[in-house]
């Protein structure tokens, strides 16, 4: 096996947060030095452009968008830019305290294996529910009444394999990414990192959550303050509960084909 560190290729989207886009490329300048970066920032609505390439040792590329386009759209336009073995999508609100990509790449040297992510904590420092099993309209239910509470897996240190991650942070390899066509651009905003998730699990791929990584992640929580974004969390969960990767989950658990 070579021993070369593969690049890693960064896509962050911002909308209107270029206020936290400094913080997070200080972080990877300062914690993630190991593995060759390029950072890959799409200006999803016209603000100025709130860092400066020069400042950092690895190459910072800024696109600014005519038009708003969904999260899916961004960061697919964003990979075929990039040039990474290895694709990494990161939220503009998440701040790094060291280096997280070593332990990522561990888990990614298991082939079966097509995306990693990080243990996610709060501002807090309280873990976030990032690793989650596929939702059915009944587990929506259970947890809106709030029968169902915690989070779905028990994470100590060993590698857990959940049904899906939280898009806020994950790491992929260029050929799984490439071979499922990225995100579904069907969504909007909202389900995109489920519906990815449940494809890979039906090709033969597992996802992984990697104890670890640990980042933090400084939640905005829209859909819980803002109608308009409640109402695209909503059409995203009813698109998805209606596509084919959802309805093949749910046979190949009844039929056993899918653990």
């Amino acid at each position: 096996m070579s021993t070369t560190l593969p690049t890693i290729s960064i896509s962050i989207v911002s909308h209107l947060q270029g206020h936290l886009l400094k913080p997070l490329l200080d972080d990877l300048k300062k914690c993630c030095n190991t593995y060759p970066l390029e950072v890959l920032i799409t200006l999803n609505l016209q603000e100025g452009i709130p860092v400066n390439a020069r400042d950092y040792p690895f190459p910072v590329r800024v696109h600014v968008n005519w038009y708003s386009m969904g999260f899916a759209a961004n960061h697919n336009k964003a990979f075929k830019k990039s040039s990474g073995q290895l694709f990494c999508v990161m939220n503009p609100d998440i701040r790094i305290n060291e280096e997280v990509f070593s332990a990522l790449h561990s888990c990614l040297q298991d082939e079966s294996v097509g995306v990693a992510a990080p243990i996610v904590v709060g501002a807090e420092g309280a873990m976030e529910d990032s690793a989650r099993r596929f939702p059915t309209p009944l587990r929506i239910l259970c947890k809106a009444l709030g029968a169902c509470r915690g989070g779905d897996y028990a994470v100590k240190d060993e590698t857990v394999f959940p049904d899906w991650v939280a898009g806020m942070f994950v790491l992929f390899r260029r050929e799984v990414f490439e071979k499922l066509g990225g995100f579904d651009e069907r969504y909007f905003l909202y389900y995109e990192d489920v519906d990815l998730c449940a494809r890979m699990r039906l090709q033969g791929y597992k996802v992984a959550l990697c104890p670890a990584a640990k980042v933090m992640h400084h939640a905005q929580r829209s859909s819980h303050r803002e109608f308009k974004y409640f109402k695209l969390h909503l059409a995203s969960m009813l698109r998805f509960f209606l596509t084919p990767p959802f309805w093949k989950v749910c046979w190949g658990r009844l039929t056993g084909k899918l653990q």
